[in-house]
């Protein structure tokens, strides 16, 4: 038999869907994958269901519906002191993680390099190498996930096509300074580069620090495509809605690899996200005070147990230092071993670098509700009392 693609044949199931497997076997609570354990607002889901039974159910135009382009329009002026013209700059798609495939699809011919920053999401190096990308891999590594600035330049040549940034940063949770940005944004204007944005975490920035899209940086509003994400943003994840704003000259191809991955997206859903865009300050700020109290929650239970717990500025995130803790130096057998002997689940950060990677973390989610941290950390203390005893 011939071949099946040199990319996707053999390549590992996604470290999410190895550990919540590995959860639901060993019934653990399972602080691993990065969704909530709550739906969001009734308000927008009451929308959603009000508009598939009033309909249309046909499809819509595969830019999306203009209320929900007309809408992230808005928050991009709101937010970010963007203007955005809707019809040529904004387009809905089935999720940011398709968004993020066609901004690829759309910008990167074979041979194009991309610079991308580990620890990365999983599914950009497949999707980079299935268009004929070349990815340039610069890291930032715990406890500090600092930035080096030296090896960020030198990634960037004369074939950098790209640079595929995400902020907040999952698994890091590192949301990029502003001194950060300029320096990025500096690189892709001397490279004459795009960038592709992940910004699935935009409203999920925490202690009074502010989201800053890239694209707001000197020379980069022709440059960026910024993906945002319902999903994230409304804890409504399984509807994958998600969005681009892109100037038109680079909206067009990635509207272009959009018509022929999914086409258009469930109107009754686009419906109700754009009513949840238009939500009041308080329900942003409820969001974030939410999630930065479960975080606090999260962070101080793993310190009493002895974690050194790595800085969470955004996203659903935090890490905690396994150096020291008595329960091995690889982070993929620590995560299997307190799934099993705990009944906790985390992810290995390892997971998230592409060669070599630093073994020393792991990722635990706080999407959760409050009982469900607190029966986690119940556990951990359990099982680190019997393992300290026993030692």
């Amino acid at each position: 038999m011939k071949p099946t693609s040199s990319v996707f044949t053999g390549l590992p199931t996604t470290i999410f869907e190895v550990m919540s497997r590995m959860a639901a076997e060993h019934q653990s609570v399972n602080l691993g994958q990065g969704f909530p354990d709550v739906d969001g607002p009734e308000e927008i889901r009451r929308a959603a269901a009000e508009a598939m039974i009033a309909g249309p159910n046909q499809y819509p135009s595969m830019m999306g519906i203009p209320d929900l382009r007309q809408a992230v329009a808005e928050v991009n002026k709101r937010f970010y002191g963007l203007d955005v013209d809707w019809q040529r700059e904004v387009m809905v798609t089935s999720g940011a993680t398709e968004a993020l495939g066609d901004c690829i699809l759309g910008l990167i011919d074979p041979g194009d390099e991309v610079v991308l920053i580990e620890p990365l999401y999983d599914c950009y190096l497949p999707m980079i190498r299935k268009a004929g990308g070349i990815p340039r891999l610069v890291r930032v590594t715990p406890p500090n996930w600092e930035l080096d600035r030296e090896a960020l330049a030198a990634a960037f040549g004369p074939k950098t096509k790209a640079i595929l940034i995400n902020n907040p940063m999952n698994p890091a949770a590192k949301v990029f300074t502003a001194d950060e940005l300029a320096f990025i944004a500096g690189l892709c204007v001397a490279h004459d580069a795009y960038a592709i944005c992940d910004e699935v975490y935009e409203h999920l920035v925490f202690d009074g620090r502010k989201h800053l899209p890239l694209m707001t940086f000197p020379g980069m509003r022709d440059r960026c495509a910024r993906v945002g994400s319902a999903g994230k943003t409304f804890s409504l994840t399984g509807w994958k809605i998600g969005y681009i704003t892109a100037p038109p000259h680079m909206l067009t191809p990635i509207a272009k690899a959009h018509q022929f991955v999914t086409f258009t997206t469930p109107p009754a859903l686009q419906v109700a996200v754009a009513k949840g865009l238009r939500f009041g300050d308080d329900y942003y700020s409820g969001f974030i005070a939410d999630l930065e109290a479960k975080r606090d929650r999260l962070s101080a239970g793993l310190r009493r147990l002895g974690f050194p717990v790595l800085q969470s500025h955004g996203s659903y995130f935090v890490s905690a230092d396994i150096s020291g803790m008595g329960l091995g130096d690889d982070d993929f057998e620590v995560c299997k071993r307190l799934t099993v002997e705990a009944g906790v689940t985390a992810i290995p950060i390892s997971a998230f670098y592409e060669v070599d990677p630093p073994r020393n973390a792991i990722r635990f989610c706080f999407c959760k509700r409050f009982e469900v941290l607190d029966e986690g950390l119940a556990r951990l203390e359990k099982a680190l009392g019997g393992a300290r005893s026993a030692a």
